[in-house]
């Protein structure tokens, strides 16, 4: 676009060509189109600067858990960091690689204690996430995420996608009982989208 010239409302010759001043009464008016880039704000209450999350592009996968036993329940991820942080995300994709087949129990839980939510320590350490579902009548206190029996294949990844269950979380981990009747190795991953 090319950039233009006006008469500015308090110039010269604006409305009546009757001159008030005897200087340049026009204004340039730029009509460029330019590309910005987002990559933050700066918090008014700290002066700090946040930048903009991005949706995590692979999973992150955690260390393996091996020689599980039938009922036992591990924690994940328990790889550093040992905890999920949610802030700023509403979507989550989850993956269990098996090493046995069968009944699996995937339960959010709070992560461990050496871990604040947000500015509050100690946490309720793998106790399960609790809030209300507004878009569920009546919008009661529940449990969050709790699936008693997900039939996992063998050998391959069972990809799960939690939408907005887990929104803003900040210190989570999923409790998996191995259900399937055998031992296991089980490895855990995650991927977060905004």
């Amino acid at each position: 676009m090319v950039n233009r010239k006006s008469n500015s409302p308090w110039g010269s010759s604006y409305k009546e060509g009757l001159p008030s001043t005897a200087v340049n009464d026009t204004v340039d008016i730029d009509q460029n189109v330019r590309a910005t880039i987002n990559t933050g704000v700066i918090d008014v209450a700290t002066g700090q600067w946040q930048g903009i999350r991005l949706s995590d592009e692979q999973f992150l996968i955690d260390a393996k858990h091996e020689g599980i036993a039938t009922t036992t329940a591990i924690l994940s991820p328990q790889a550093q960091p040992n905890f999920i942080d949610m802030t700023g995300y509403s979507d989550l994709f989850i993956a269990l690689l098996v090493t046995n087949g069968g009944n699996y129990k995937i339960e959010a839980v709070m992560g461990p204690t050496t871990n604040y939510f947000a500015n509050l320590t100690p946490v309720n350490a793998a106790s399960f996430l609790r809030g209300a579902n507004l878009d569920v009548e009546p919008a009661d206190v529940d449990d969050l995420f709790r699936d008693a029996a997900e039939a996992l294949t063998a050998d391959v990844w069972n990809i799960f996608y939690l939408r907005n269950m887990l929104k803003g979380q900040k210190n989570m981990q999923f409790m998996i009982t191995n259900n399937s009747g055998g031992f296991a190795d089980m490895t855990f991953a995650y991927m977060r989208l905004k």
